[in-house]
């Protein structure tokens, strides 16, 4: 009976859980365009807590983007609180109907998102190098525009279903 009432309660927690769809935000303002917000240089400011909501890193992004032929790329320069540097390029490739895929380094297959509104969902798997090993996640990314240069991000990390941690940023438009 106790083995019983154990996989009931798991069941109920696992489909008690709420899953956003990006639909949701179809007539919130205002309007997210990928495209035009990343075109030019922007900067983020993010933090990634672990599990536990301890924020065990810090960092700048730099970003630069450009929009030809329907392919939005962003040159990311990461600066990390403990002085080390990274740099990533998406090429993000703008679908019909509000969706887009992208590519970059780490990142296994492809990006996927779809904009609605002023909200942008995007999944996708990171291969994180962590001293010699690395560590395959899924990242669950949700980003909302809140003003003509403000975005802010939040990334959902799990391993195999369970949570690892999350990420938030907070981009601002530079003019």
């Amino acid at each position: 009976m106790w083995k019983i009432s154990m996989m009931l309660s798991f069941l109920i927690i696992l489909t008690g859980c709420s899953t956003m769809n990006v639909t949701e935000y179809e007539n919130s303002e205002p309007k997210l365009v990928l495209e035009e917000y990343f075109s030019g240089r922007s900067v983020a400011y993010g933090v990634f807590e672990n599990r536990s909501g301890d924020v065990v890193n810090q960092f700048k992004v730099i970003i630069e983007g450009s929009f030809n032929d329907n392919i939005l790329t962003l040159t990311e320069d990461f600066i990390y609180k403990n002085g080390k540097t990274d740099k990533r390029v998406w090429t993000i490739k703008k679908l019909p109907d509000g969706y887009y895929e992208g590519t970059t380094n780490g990142v296994i297959g492809i990006a996927k998102g779809r904009v609605a509104g002023n909200a942008f969902n995007w999944t996708y798997i990171f291969d994180l190098p962590v001293g010699d090993t690395s560590y395959k996640l899924k990242f669950d990314d949700w980003m909302f525009l809140q003003d003509e240069n403000v975005l802010i991000n939040r990334a959902h990390v799990t391993k195999w279903g369970f949570n690892v941690g999350s990420v938030t940023l907070s981009f601002y438009k530079e003019s």
